[in-house]
């Protein structure tokens, strides 16, 4: 993962599990590079998770696939912070923009 002096980017990310399936997808979550669980509520089928990445294509792709799990009805970025870095804006950039062209999740039912 990280190592000291890395640009670091967090993502603090919303998922949504899809109904039956909390505990598959809270037990899936952490699994992933990067990925920490900060709260839930099994009522609403919400967790909350920051997920760590040294770029921001690594973010994007990580992003995507929580959002690819069978387990997630949605997951929405809804906090990011980058490091300091002097490529950190055209990386953003960049990424945001192969993000809006890539086409939406739609999950399966």
């Amino acid at each position: 993962m990280a190592r000291e002096g890395d640009c670091l980017n967090l993502s603090g990310i919303l998922v949504v599990a899809r109904p039956g399936q909390f505990d598959e997808c809270l037990a899936v979550l952490p699994l992933l590079d990067g990925v920490e669980v900060h709260q839930t509520d099994p009522e609403t089928g919400r967790i909350v998770i920051v997920q760590a990445a040294l770029s921001v294509d690594d973010e994007v792709a990580g992003l995507q696939r929580i959002q690819a799990l069978p387990s997630v009805v949605a997951a929405d970025l809804v906090y990011h912070y980058f490091g300091d870095s002097a490529e950190t804006e055209a990386d953003l950039a960049a990424a945001l923009a192969r993000l809006s062209d890539s086409p939406p999740h739609i999950p399966a039912d």
